[in-house]
C-alpha cells in the first residue's frame, strides 16, 4: 500500500518544480518533504526524481506514477470531503484570472456544488490586479490570481515559467523596434515584462494591448507581435523565443489563492477545495 501523505508530497515537488516550493505549498519543512519522497522511493523501489543542484525532474518511473497519484489523491479527497463536508449555505464570490478558468476549473466547482448544494457561486473573471483590489475593497470572497512578483501574500497553488511567445512564422526585422502585445494595464506579466525590457538594450514598442488572455495571445499567433504567456498557455501556432533570439528571461509565475480577512465557512470550504483540487489537474490545459 502506499501511504497518501507520501503521494501528496511526490506530486507537490513534481508540480512545484523543487522541495522547497513543496514544502511551502503543504505547510511542511523540506527535510520532512525529501524523507517522505525517500521512503516512497523505498517502497517503490524506483527513483522517482532526478535531482541536481539546480532542478528537479521527474525519471521516467516517476511520469508513470504521476498520474495514478493525481487520480488516488483525488478520490481520497472526494471520499473524505463527502463525509466530513459541513452542511453550508450562502453564497461566495469567486474571482478567477483567465489561466485558470481556461483549465478545468469548471468541473472543479461542479464538484464542489454538488457537495455543498445549498451555497450559490459567483464567479468573475479578470486580471489580477483588479481581483485583488475588489477582495480587498469586499467586493469579492475569494480570489485565484497570479501572485504579484516580489510578494508571498496568498496561498500558493502552483509555480511556472513565464515564456515569450511568437507565431510560428514571426520574423524579427533588423533595426525596428520589437512589437509587443500586452495586457491593457495592471497586468503581472505585462509589468514582468517590461522591466525585464527596460534592464536590456532591445528597442520595443507596444503595438497591442487587450484586457484578455485569449486578446494578447491572438495577437501573437497572427504574427502582430510577441506576448509574454505562462508556459501552459502556449498553444499551436506558437513558439517560444529565448535568449538566442536576444529577448531577456523572465520570471517565474506563481499562482496563489487569496481570501478576504475574515472568510465565512462556505469561502474557507471553497478555498481548501480548490487548494486540494489544484495538486491534481486543476492546473491550466489551455
Amino acid at each position: 500500500m502506499l501511504e497518501l501523505e507520501l503521494l501528496r508530497a511526490f506530486v507537490a515537488v513534481a508540480d512545484c518544480g523543487g522541495f522547497h516550493r513543496a514544502a511551502e505549498q503543504l505547510n511542511l519543512t523540506q527535510s520532512t518533504i525529501s524523507q517522505q519522497i525517500k521512503r516512497l522511493e523505498l517502497e517503490t523501489k524506483r527513483p522517482l526524481f532526478r535531482r541536481t543542484t539546480r532542478s528537479v525532474a521527474l525519471t521516467d518511473e516517476g511520469e508513470m506514477l504521476l498520474g495514478d497519484a493525481r487520480r488516488l489523491l483525488q478520490l481520497e479527497e472526494a471520499a473524505r470531503q463527502r463525509l466530513m463536508a459541513p452542511r453550508l449555505s450562502g453564497s461566495v464570490r469567486l474571482g478567477v484570472v483567465e489561466e485558470v478558468a481556461g483549465g478545468s476549473l469548471p468541473s472543479a466547482l461542479g464538484r464542489f456544488s454538488a457537495l455543498h448544494r445549498g451555497v450559490k457561486l459567483e464567479v468573475q473573471i479578470g486580471v489580477s490586479a483588479e481581483l485583488i483590489e475588489q477582495l480587498d475593497a469586499g467586493r469579492l470572497d475569494l480570489v485565484f490570481a497570479k501572485r504579484p512578483l516580489g510578494t508571498s501574500k496568498g496561498k500558493l497553488v502552483w509555480r511556472e515559467p513565464m515564456v515569450w511567445a511568437a507565431a510560428e512564422t514571426f520574423d524579427f526585422v533588423r533595426g525596428a523596434p520589437l512589437p509587443l502585445a500586452l495586457y491593457r494595464e495592471r497586468s503581472v506579466s505585462r509589468d514582468a515584462a517590461l522591466a525585464a525590457l527596460r534592464d536590456g538594450e532591445l528597442t520595443w514598442e507596444i503595438v497591442y494591448t487587450s484586457p484578455s488572455l485569449t486578446g494578447v495571445r491572438a495577437a501573437a499567433v497572427a504574427g502582430l507581435a510577441i506576448t509574454p504567456l505562462p508556459l501552459s498557455a502556449v498553444t499551436a501556432g506558437l513558439r517560444v523565443l529565448g535568449a538566442g533570439d536576444g529577448l531577456p528571461p523572465l520570471p517565474d509565475l506563481e499562482f496563489a489563492i487569496y481570501e478576504k480577512r475574515r472568510p465565512d465557512k462556505a469561502a474557507e470550504a471553497l478555498a481548501t477545495a480548490l487548494l486540494a483540487l489544484a495538486r491534481g489537474p486543476l492546473r491550466p490545459t489551455i
